[in-house]
């Protein structure tokens, strides 16, 4: 048994729904408002939520998973809008650094430092980062099998890509073309955007707890984004999140029990 407990989180419960599906036999335990599932995945003991969205709403269940489950450890998955050139609908961004893209305690500190820490961008665990990165790859390889050929079709996911980079948070929906642009310009090197990753990031450095986060790239974070965006969590990125992460969980597993 892997002496590891990792906690498992996405923000909108269809984002989680395909993992919960491996878990048949979890009680749900309510904390706070939210729903928990402790259990295992294989060999490796897991807790998994529905965390809601925005940082606030991350954060506190990020202190929750540490505080009254013990996890050693998180992985947040889910959706984002995509940012970067050439990071396309369907492609997988894995985030080796979160930065909150609202914060600006200026004149305190620079623009996007959180302010007591010296710091920006909060960095995600390397070996994981780099393990999710095969994950996603191998996920995105059944995806003709696994997703059918007419979903492949409708949202082009005949060659997706995995990206490794800068994701940026905040508590904004960002869905307009305006937006989008001022984004780039700002903060050129962030591939993603969401709302959670990078407040669950300053918790897990708070408690020293390592962190990765994967995203599945729903839209472009434009005026298209309101169009496709429930469609794409139902079709697509339930299945690449339980996908990505069961696989990564598996390798976490076999890895730990070697030692």
């Amino acid at each position: 048994m892997s002496p590891r407990r990792i906690g498992l989180m996405s923000a909108l419960p269809q984002e989680l729904a395909a993992v919960l599906a491996h878990m048949p036999h979890e009680q749900r335990q309510r904390l706070a408002g939210r729903d928990y599932w402790p259990g295992h995945v294989g060999d490796t003991e897991v807790v998994a939520v529905v965390t809601g969205i925005g940082k606030v709403a991350a954060a506190t269940t990020a202190t929750l998973l540490i505080e009254r489950y013990g996890v050693t450890g998180m992985v947040f998955t889910g959706v984002a809008g995509g940012l970067g050139d050439g990071v396309a609908v369907g492609d997988v961004v894995v985030a080796n650094g979160l930065l909150q893209h609202d914060m600006d305690a200026s004149p305190l500190c620079p623009r996007h430092e959180v302010p007591g820490y010296g710091q920006s961008v909060f960095a995600t665990e390397a070996a994981w980062t780099a393990q999710l990165e095969q994950a996603a790859r191998r996920a995105q390889a059944r995806w003709a099998s696994q997703l059918g050929p007419a979903t492949v079709a409708t949202y082009g996911l005949q060659h997706p890509k995995t990206h490794t980079g800068l994701v940026i948070s905040g508590d904004r929906f960002v869905a307009t073309a305006p937006e989008s642009q001022a984004l780039r310009q700002r903060l050129p090197q962030a591939l993603a955007v969401e709302m959670e990753g990078a407040a669950v990031a300053q918790v897990c450095h708070d408690f020293g707890v390592p962190l990765a986060v994967v995203r599945t790239i729903s839209d472009r974070a434009d005026d298209s984004a309101h169009v496709d965006f429930n469609q794409f969590v139902a079709d697509v990125a339930s299945a690449t999140s339980a996908s990505m992460v069961l696989d990564w969980l598996t390798q976490l597993g076999a890895t730990q029990g070697q030692k």
